[in-house]
């Protein structure tokens, strides 16, 4: 009999225990991680080590212990009928509903501040896209190496990638740098997406500092046009990176035909002026120009 007693207590004292231990109910249609877990264990266990493994563990998003159907939706229907009918799947989603559902999370935080009014967004390149959801790594990234970014960017622009190749670029292909060093591919308010915020800043002037000024005497293209004025950003010919094979074919685009500042004439910019740039001594600007980002001393930006 005693037997039998201190049975049913334990019995009891277990059930108590188990209870305690049992989550709070799901909302209708929900059904957990756990049960995601039962057939997708190696999706479940990777998503757990990435970044988004803190909506599993975590109240403040409002999906703890159900993080999967934060984004696949309520999954009661896929386990009654194992179909990919029935449950959602970003990644098979249409661009925008499948940002929307990325943006319930993301939205307004500094680094996707942008992201609606992108070019990425406009032409519908999904977070999906470029994100790995599951995956280990910053950000949903696999890899945020350098190159393994430029050769995400590079699937896509195609055309960029070929400037890169020519003789003098910026070291991305050696995987010195990458794509986001200069651009934000969630937005920006400036062309192409660039991490600036004026002509140069900060932008280029991230790694050049030493053209930053404030100069005493500026160069106009350099202050409100920016670097990408006389430079290709992404490679050249030319051994400075500029937009064309000379010196003075590029300052020509912006110095010829201009009038002249006395009677005489002697100050032009075309032949026969004092300039006469058919004497090679006169064929590369810079020579005497060199300060052509700025100067502290000389309104002419001589050296």
């Amino acid at each position: 009999m005693r037997s039998i007693k201190l049975a049913v207590l334990l019995l009891i004292a277990t059930c108590v225990a188990t209870r305690a231990q049992t989550p709070a109910a799901l909302p209708a249609g929900y059904v957990g991680s756990e049960t995601c877990k039962i057939c997708h264990e190696d999706i479940y266990n990777s998503f757990l080590k990435s970044p988004h493994g803190a909506v599993e563990t975590s109240a403040k998003r409002g999906f703890e212990g159900r993080a999967c159907e934060a984004c696949h939706g309520p999954a009661q229907m896929h386990t009654e009928s194992p179909s990919a009918a029935t449950i959602r799947n970003p990644a098979k989603l249409v661009a925008a509903a499948a940002d929307k559902i990325c943006l319930t999370c993301h939205l307004n935080q500094p680094t996707h501040v942008g992201r609606l009014e992108s070019s990425h967004a406009k032409d519908q390149v999904a977070c999906t896209s470029c994100h790995k959801v599951h995956a280990n790594g910053p950000d949903g990234l696999v890899n945020r190496k350098p190159a393994a970014i430029n050769e995400q960017c590079a699937s896509c622009h195609t055309n960029v990638w070929a400037e890169f190749q020519r003789p003098n670029h910026h070291k991305l292909p050696e995987g010195a740098m990458s794509c986001v060093d200069c651009h934000n591919p969630h937005g920006s308010i400036r062309p192409a997406m660039m991490q600036t915020f004026a002509a140069n800043e900060p932008g280029c002037l991230n790694c050049h500092g030493d053209k930053r000024g404030p100069f005493t005497f500026e160069h106009g293209p350099v202050r409100f046009e920016g670097c990408v004025a006389c430079h290709e950003p992404h490679g050249s010919a030319n051994p400075r990176m500029l937009a064309r094979p000379e010196v003075r074919l590029l300052c020509l685009e912006c110095h010829a035909n201009l009038p002249t500042v006395n009677a005489t004439g002697t100050i032009g910019v075309v032949p026969p002026a004092f300039h006469d740039l058919r004497s090679p001594r006169f064929q590369n600007c810079t020579v005497c120009h060199q300060k052509i980002h700025g100067s502290y001393v000389d309104r002419n930006l001589l050296r």
